[in-house]
């Protein structure tokens, strides 16, 4: 054993002898190391994993809309008179499990040619989603433009340690974020 146990009086003390072979020891030094990056490393999978989901939901949406765009852009839709709710209804077919379509709104414009459209932010100042979407679809010849609106609920209103870090993918003010899906065309001579 150490002289500095045996003898209080000697040139080390008893406590810094004590301290000095606990700081040698270094049994539990991995776990004290993961304990430290533990909570960076949780947060960056947590983040990785949600934005893969929205990678994936975004894709969706795109698909979607461009199945109910295809409908507006050979007359289908016009022929059957379908409204606005008829033409939800069909893009809705194309969702699957990760999106629902209550949470979809749909935008469809027509316009002249291609240099005059005209496209809104789809949120207010205040970070909401607009109301008064039209459904416009056509005749044959136009230029129509889809769009689609979906507000994704963050499950990463996760741990408050991400809120810390600043990281956030939301764009709305109640803390959702909004992905978009856009096709533009022209109606094919259908008439």
């Amino acid at each position: 054993m150490d002289e500095g146990f045996k003898n209080p009086n000697s040139r080390r003390s008893w406590w810094a002898t004590f301290f000095g072979a606990f700081g040698r020891n270094s049994s539990g030094s991995s776990l004290i190391e993961f304990a430290i990056v533990a909570a960076p490393l949780l947060v960056l999978m947590f983040l990785i994993l949600e934005v893969g989901l929205v990678y994936l939901a975004n894709g969706e949406l795109e698909n979607a809309v461009a199945q109910g765009a295809r409908m507006i852009r050979t007359g289908e839709a016009q022929s059957q008179n379908f409204d606005a709710g008829k033409f939800k209804t069909q893009v809705c077919q194309y969702l699957t499990a990760l999106l629902d379509c209550a949470h979809l709104t749909l935008d469809v414009r027509t316009f002249s040619s291609f240099g005059s459209t005209n496209l809104t932010n789809p949120l207010d100042g205040a970070g909401n989603l607009k109301s008064g979407f039209s459904y416009q679809p056509g005749v044959g010849g136009q230029i129509v433009i889809v769009r689609a609106f979906y507000e994704w609920d963050l499950p990463a209103k996760l741990p408050k340690a991400i809120n810390g870090m600043q990281v956030s993918l939301s764009n709305m003010a109640d803390g959702n974020l909004l992905l978009i899906a856009t096709q533009a065309f022209r109606n094919e001579p259908f008439n």
